[in-house]
């Protein structure tokens, strides 16, 4: 399923618009990706079923947030600088949101082209608009050229660039964020919190995807960028061999 399934439950969450944009590009991209995949960053790692036909190997740096490593969903810790993987083992690389995390973000890119076999991809998505978050581990945005830039400085090629919410239903997710942030001041807990937030976003999330219909796109105005990099050279061989995850 490459798009989140609408629902009562899916259209109460303030994210909504943006997860389910991330999704369907991050599904678009596994299709291509096979043998070893590393999900650095991977947080509870959301996206292993999309990687069910590929080796999947979830990485995290040990002291990350309660969305990260304290959930569980990584296979693999690391310290943020030094994967725990052999040079030119990975066939794939999924890198999601998490760039702007990522203060010095040239050898941290290097490093992941340090683990790509020939041929291999770098699947990344990085924002362009959005609000701070998780600070004081917040410091960049993107637009697609600096992202490109940067991405050839660290010896890859673009193989392919989109980006998500290039459209009015950027405007939804803005005003759902806003509100989130303002709602759980306090206690984040509050069941009453909860209800406020879910009964606020199902009206805006319907209202952001009917304005993407009827309004007019605006591709220099968008939510995240969504890039395929490679590691230039012939892919060598495509079944794995362990993959040097250690």
């Amino acid at each position: 399923m490459v798009a989140q399934r609408m629902s009562l439950r899916t259209l109460a969450d303030p994210f909504f618009l943006a997860h389910r944009a991330l999704r369907s590009e991050i599904a678009s991209m596994a299709q291509a990706a096979q043998g070893v995949v590393l999900d650095v960053g991977c947080g509870t790692a959301p996206y292993r079923p999309l990687f069910a036909h590929a080796t999947y190997f979830g990485v995290e740096v040990a002291t990350s947030s309660e969305y990260g490593s304290k959930k569980g969903g990584a296979d693999l810790l690391f310290d943020g600088r030094t994967l725990p993987v052999a040079d030119a083992s990975v066939d794939a690389v999924l890198c999601n949101q998490v760039l702007e995390h990522v203060f010095e973000p040239l050898p941290f890119l290097r490093e992941l082209h340090r683990v790509l076999r020939p041929g291999g991809r770098l699947l990344m998505t990085v924002p362009f608009v959005w609000d701070e978050h998780e600070q004081p581990y917040d410091f960049a945005r993107y637009s697609s050229f600096g992202l490109a830039h940067l991405a050839r400085s660290a010896g890859f090629e673009v193989v392919e660039s989109r980006r998500t919410l290039a459209d009015a239903s950027l405007f939804a997710q803005l005003w759902l964020a806003y509100w989130f942030k303002v709602v759980r001041r306090g206690n984040p807990s509050s069941m009453a919190r909860k209800v406020v937030v879910a009964a606020m976003s199902a009206p805006v999330n319907l209202l952001g995807l009917a304005l993407a219909r009827v309004l007019p796109a605006s591709p220099d105005l968008y939510l995240d960028n969504a890039i395929i990099l490679a590691r230039p050279g012939a892919m060598i061989g495509t079944t794995p061999n362990g993959g040097g995850a250690a």
